[in-house]
């Protein structure tokens, strides 16, 4: 009998000792993967001094500049001709466009596609 309550016993220390090696492993792992991390971060490049960075240009900061455009007029096939196909055009080019303000929403329009406004005047 005395056996049996010594198995009984050592039953819930076995579960004890599994837990805290499983935990020292992890914390084993753990402080590793720091170790490596510190390892990569001092084979890094240091950071850019402030001399690296770029400066100003001496005219002052660049502005945006903002410009309504349109496009230009698509050539027409000779008469007769087969018609053009998108590799003989080329690049749609555009040129600056004659009314240089920005279109504005009219009134009583949506203003969102699907907006579910009357859209009617």
């Amino acid at each position: 009998m005395n056996r049996t309550v010594e198995q009984l016993a050592a039953a819930p220390v076995a579960g004890m000792i599994m837990v805290v090696a499983c935990g020292l492993l992890v914390t084993a792992a753990l402080v590793a993967a720091v170790r490596f991390g510190i390892g990569v971060r001092q084979r890094e490049p240091a950071p850019p001094r402030r001399s690296d960075h770029p400066t100003l240009p001496r005219t002052g900061p660049v502005r945006e500049e903002s410009q309504m455009r349109e496009p230009n007029e698509v050539p027409r096939a000779a008469d007769g001709a087969d018609r053009l196909t998108p590799y003989q055009l080329g690049n749609a080019p555009t040129r600056p466009g004659s009314d240089q303000t920005r279109p504005r929403r009219q009134r009583g329009s949506g203003g969102s596609l699907g907006g579910g406004g009357g859209g009617a005047k």
